[in-house]
């Protein structure tokens, strides 16, 4: 077990305590898939986590991380990333430091498109954005 996994094992522990969870892969599962858009996790992925064996992919971690109430880089990172978050944050311009996770994700998402998607998504949001016509 590499001392990173061992270390996000000791914060989704931490965090599953602090929100009065039993710390049993069977409660997280539960809770994880309740909460996971995405097809659920096993109860073996969740041991996995839990044992130090394993760390989640991004998505997933993002869904822990709401669950526990934590920063997502927190959890996977520890403190270091909490301090580091804020100094990044200090310098995003103020409308993308008021967004939320999720809409800071889909903005992400958009850049992360080739242009002729881009512009297809630019199109639909605003025409979304246009008043009823009457």
């Amino acid at each position: 077990m590499s001392q990173e996994k061992r270390e996000f094992s000791e914060r989704l522990r931490a965090g599953m305590r602090a929100r009065g969870m039993a710390e049993r892969p069977s409660v997280l599962e539960r809770e994880f898939n309740a909460n996971y858009w995405g097809r659920s996790v096993s109860f073996q992925a969740v041991s996995r986590w839990l044992g130090g064996k394993s760390i989640p992919t991004q998505d997933k971690l993002q869904v822990l991380a709401d669950l526990l109430h934590m920063e997502p880089q927190v959890l996977r990172f520890g403190d270091r990333a909490s301090r580091r978050s804020r100094v990044q944050e200090a310098a995003l311009p103020s409308w993308l430091a008021t967004a939320d996770r999720q809409d800071r994700a889909a903005i992400e998402a958009f850049l992360g498109l080739p242009a002729s998607q881009r512009k297809l998504a630019r199109e639909l949001i605003i025409a979304l954005a246009k008043p009823p016509r009457r």
